[in-house]
């Protein structure tokens, strides 16, 4: 059961796997940190395609790949953020998001859900950083760490 004290904020692939790379130096202690405290806070938001994503590349692409059953675990957890399975509508809306933003269909997508699952911010490392759009602000939490 969630109990939320911030604002919804939805996370991005790159975060996760970063959360969990442990070759990715200060990225990875920041993503880290930006996780837990969403955990803290019962704030996080994910989306299956996150998710996905996240699995493929830890097990992979990582210069240490995750093995497969921690890499479920991980999965497991995380899934609990999934608050909504994305549809049809979401992929037609991530097409009306590619024509506004300009960004790739994959991230149209992201952007998407997260503004279905009612998210107020969106953190990632490939949009641009306080760019709003869709009713979030998209933040990267490592432009954040550079500026404060």
């Amino acid at each position: 059961m969630r109990t939320r004290h911030s604002p919804l904020a939805f996370v991005d692939t790159n975060i996760l796997l970063y959360a969990h790379d442990h070759d990715a130096g200060d990225k990875q202690a920041v993503a880290a940190a930006l996780l837990a405290s969403c955990w803290e806070d019962g704030c996080g938001l994910l989306s299956p395609q996150v998710l996905q994503e996240f699995l493929v590349n830890a097990i992979r692409k990582l210069q240490r790949p995750i093995a497969l059953a921690h890499a479920r675990d991980i999965v497991r957890a995380y899934g609990t953020w999934v608050v909504r399975d994305a549809g049809g509508g979401d992929i037609l809306r991530a097409t009306e998001l590619m024509e506004l933003t300009g960004y790739s269909f994959w991230d149209s997508h992201i952007l998407a859900s997260a503004e279905a699952s009612g998210a107020e911010c969106l953190y990632s490392e490939d949009m641009q950083h306080g760019h709003k759009v869709a009713g979030l602000e998209i933040r990267n939490p490592f432009a954040e760490t550079r500026a404060g």
